[in-house]
């Protein structure tokens, strides 16, 4: 059995959450003592640094936050992990993974994610049989179960577990509980990894993914909070929140978005006018069954 003593210790305010949520709260602690030793699969993301946060309070020095770094992550939230870590002390470690390398991620097929994870979760096996812990666990949520999500089959393959699934846990929940801990990811935008942006075939490299980092960079420095750069060859397709799509209309932004992104290599900027949306080339699978039965999409 863990020794409670040397759990995390956060000083406990008035909760201003629901009941039902608290109990869930309390519930997902049980779930996370009994892992045992536990590696936390940890972006710096509103979900995992929440996930990680409880790890660290429910089982203190035997939960260790890993972050895989490669080209598809962006340096944000790199930033956003190493803030989480500094200031509730959690114990954590950078890890390298080498997905761009295996061609099956390059080619982007509708199963890059499953080919991402696979890598993921390879490396923190790993790591996890290397310092003796227990099981590996990752942020995914209820909201979560909604879209195409391959990456959830390698999870199951390797036996990952999903504590805020077995808790029926929503982002919305999980926001509300990195609230209440004073976490500084509880407002930050819905995000993914960086090949996100890249419709499906066409080909994940280092370059594009550079060019899309600092494209959504420049974006964030004009202001605007929800952005996606989409990357269709010469063509940057810009998402940005429907909250903010008037001032992204306006004629002067709308020359200095140009401006943001053309030396970049982009040779042609055009803004999406249904805004941000979360997977909208996963549009494209969609409509495919639906032309396939005759129908319009």
């Amino acid at each position: 059995m863990l020794d409670p003593t040397r759990a995390g210790s956060y000083p406990r305010r008035v909760s201003s959450i629901p009941s039902e949520l608290q109990r869930k709260e309390s519930r997902l602690g049980d779930v996370l003592r009994a892992s045992g030793r536990l590696l936390v699969a940890f972006s710096g993301g509103v979900d995992s640094s929440y996930l990680a946060f409880a790890a660290h309070r429910a089982l203190g020095e035997h939960a260790l936050a890993v972050t895989a770094v490669s080209p598809s992550y962006p340096a944000s939230h790199r930033a956003m992990a190493e803030q989480v870590v500094d200031a509730f002390g959690i114990p954590h470690r950078f890890v390298e993974t080498h997905e761009i390398s295996n061609p099956d991620y390059r080619a982007n097929r509708p199963d890059r994610c499953y080919h991402c994870k696979t890598e993921l979760f390879r490396v923190m096996g790993a790591l996890r049989d290397e310092l003796g812990f227990d099981a590996v666990a990752y942020g995914v949520n209820t909201d979560d179960t909604g879209d195409f999500r391959p990456g959830h089959r390698a999870a199951a393959e390797q036996g990952v577990l999903s504590p805020f699934l077995e808790v029926a846990l929503s982002k919305q929940e999980i926001r509300a509980l990195s609230r209440e801990a004073g976490l500084p990811s509880a407002e930050l935008p819905a995000s993914a990894c960086l090949s996100s942006r890249l419709p499906y075939g066409t080909e994940v490299t280092p370059e594009r993914l550079r060019q899309i980092e600092r494209g959504e960079e420049a974006l964030r420095a004009l202001g605007f909070q929800q952005v996606r750069v989409r990357h269709h060859g010469a063509l940057a397709r810009v998402e940005v929140d429907a909250a903010e799509l008037p001032r992204a209309l306006e004629v002067e932004m709308a020359r200095r978005i140009s401006a943001a992104l053309k030396p970049l290599g982009f040779r042609f900027v055009a803004l999406d006018l249904d805004g941000y949306r979360t997977g909208s080339l996963n549009e494209v699978l969609r409509a495919e069954p639906a032309r396939a039965a005759g129908t319009s999409a």
